[in-house]
């Protein structure tokens, strides 16, 4: 039997609101906002996820950026991951995203990983903050990691590569 990303008694919040941020679920409802949000930071964005990984495509279609909404839904509602839109308070313009996965090392609970688009950049460290602050208050998580933020990627891929 596999462990659980979180407990069964936890229920993950379908939106959040800081003093900066509005967070709700990453689904398709966002779509074409997210796929604009993405879009505009698209260079910027890639490796996000690590030096090797090549998401967003520069080509990438709102059809493809729906399929992928559609994959996070389904993580969310399986509690396997959790995957937030960010927006601001106005809840009219997409600032980024932010993902809550479990962790591929045993020395972590969850790894997180989030973005802010081009024209909003100066917000990326009060959205690392506030994201940090929500995980540590309100989830049941106690050892958290943002690779290539809180560690670098090299060191990640050697947590990774031990725990194989």
């Amino acid at each position: 039997m596999t462990d659980l990303f979180i407990p069964d008694t936890f229920e993950p919040p379908l939106y959040f609101e800081s003093a900066n941020f509005y967070f709700r679920v990453l689904e398709e409802q966002v779509a074409q906002l997210d796929f604009d949000a993405v879009m505009s930071s698209q260079q910027r964005l890639q490796g996000i996820f690590g030096p090797n990984s090549q998401w967003p495509k520069r080509n990438m279609t709102l059809d493809e950026n729906i399929e992928s909404l559609q994959v996070h839904k389904k993580e969310f509602e399986s509690r396997e991951a959790f995957a937030y839109s960010v927006f601001n308070k106005s809840q009219d313009k997409c600032l980024g995203s932010v993902y809550i996965d479990p962790s591929q090392s045993p020395n972590y609970d969850c790894e997180v990983y989030l973005w802010v688009r081009d024209d909003s950049i100066k917000l990326e460290k009060a959205l690392y903050q506030t994201v940090l602050i929500w995980l540590q208050e309100r989830w049941p998580f106690s050892r958290i990691v943002f690779p290539g933020r809180s560690i670098s990627w090299s060191r990640w891929a050697s947590e990774i590569k031990s725990a194989e």
